[in-house]
């Protein structure tokens, strides 16, 4: 029988015993670091990061995070290094090898090489005085005093320790370098944070003759076919020297129906809503997105310096963009 109650106890305290472990890093955290830091920064070629097994894992990790950040880097398995990918690392970049006992074999058999080469080797590792350790110009201890796992075996908070001063490191250098959210959403160009922080509503927008347009003084009933013509629902009506006079939307044809009006006699400038939103080229869809949920709408007129319409952008063309 599963008990409940120890399942809650076992959980709770491996997440106890991680925390505690990545709390215990701050002492850490000292000129070392700093010197690793200014290291990286001074690398004019790529960060290549090294690890096998969980630390492996680990390194694939770090290794993601900082080439997602501005500082180009990529993983490489010791094993394969030792089998001739070891050519890639070439004098102008940096090394960080990671390895919880220091004295990992397929890590200990590819330092001589990077030392030959002379490029930065920085190492993660949980033991200050192993070969790794000591073959390092910087050495970052992330020892712990204990695994998560009851048998003391289990890579657990050895691997979230390692992974978390990785991620000290990428986000400090992100800082050093004023690494902005445009440049974020540039090395995530297709994904959805990546559309959010780089999609603009010139991007989406309808222009030219794909946009429903007709005179304030166009009857009604014309302008419905202009509506049905063009497929947006909507139209823009715009006044004789081609400025934004308003805009008329499936709602407001709603409203001219329960008042009985005349569609061949009554002008689209007397229904259509005169204090319609417009947006200006360069928004981000995302933000014509909080407008359009913020006023209750799903369409948005675009206007240059002199109120007059040059496109239009409707919630369907912003679903169809994955944005949303």
């Amino acid at each position: 029988m599963i008990e409940t109650n120890r399942i809650h106890e076992i959980a709770l305290a491996v997440l106890e015993t991680e925390a505690q472990a990545i709390l215990n890093l701050r002492k850490h955290i000292n000129d070392d670091f700093v010197e690793a830091c200014k290291i990286l920064i001074a690398c004019d070629g790529r960060i290549i990061v090294t690890g096998i097994g969980k630390s492996g894992h680990i390194g694939n990790k770090i290794a993601a995070t900082l080439a997602s950040t501005g500082s180009p880097a990529f993983f490489l398995h010791p094993s394969e290094a030792s089998h001739g990918d070891i050519g890639v690392i070439t004098k102008k970049d940096a090394v960080i090898a990671l390895s919880n006992s220091g004295n990992t074999e397929e890590i200990v058999a590819i330092l001589p090489i990077i030392k030959l080469l002379g490029v930065p080797l920085i190492s993660l590792t949980g033991n200050p005085n192993s070969t790794l350790a000591k073959m390092a110009n910087i050495n970052l201890d992330v020892s712990i005093e204990k695994e998560a796992c009851s048998l003391g075996l289990v890579p657990t908070s050895s691997t979230t320790a390692t992974l978390a001063m990785g991620d000290a490191l990428a986000i400090a250098l992100l800082e050093i370098r004023g690494f902005t959210t445009e440049d974020f959403a540039r090395s995530h160009p297709g994904g959805t944070l990546g559309k959010r922080l780089l999609l603009k509503v010139d991007n989406l927008m309808r222009t030219g003759n794909t946009i429903p347009t007709v005179k304030k003084d166009t009857l009604l009933a014309k302008a419905l076919i202009e509506i049905t013509n063009k497929r947006m629902g909507m139209t823009i009506v715009i006044n004789n020297d081609d400025t934004l006079a308003g805009i008329f939307t499936d709602g407001d044809l709603r409203r001219a129906i329960d008042k009985n009006l005349d569609i061949h006699n009554t002008k689209i400038s007397e229904v259509m809503s005169n204090n319609c939103k417009t947006i200006a080229l360069g928004m981000l869809a995302v933000e014509a997105v909080q407008i359009m949920e913020q006023y209750q709408i799903t369409t948005l007129a675009i206007v240059d310096d002199n109120n007059i319409p040059i496109g239009v952008v409707n919630m369907h063309d912003l679903l169809k963009s994955g944005l949303i």
